[in-house]
């Protein structure tokens, strides 16, 4: 991988791999094959969770959702999030994106 953007991306799903499974998700792991038409998520190991992970200076927040609800449905998932990383902030301080949708989804669960 020669593309400096790709390594950092790459490098930040790695750091997201190691943030959850260093925090109660054991099987949290990098999902292989991004780009494919069937493509699923970043990270896998999260039961019913798409997961995309974004390392970017630019806030496209609108394009990840979508990208992240499109491979949700390839996956057959109940969730998606994107998470994406602070500019000059640890893993731990990234934050976690989710569509008014997935939110009232998964808050109901709670109320059951």
């Amino acid at each position: 991988m020669t593309n400096p953007q790709a390594r950092k991306g790459s490098q930040f799903e790695r750091d997201v791999v190691s943030f959850l499974q260093a925090n109660g998700h054991r099987y949290a792991e990098r999902a292989y094959g991004a780009g494919r038409p069937q493509d699923v998520g970043d990270i896998d190991g999260l039961i019913g969770w798409t997961i995309e992970c974004k390392n970017h200076r630019a806030l496209e927040l609108s394009a990840w959702l979508t990208e992240a609800e499109y491979e949700r449905e390839n996956g057959h998932r109940r969730f998606a999030a994107v998470i994406f990383k602070r500019r000059g902030r640890p893993t731990c301080d990234a934050y976690v994106l989710l569509d008014l949708a997935t939110f009232a989804r998964l808050t109901a669960e709670d109320d059951e």
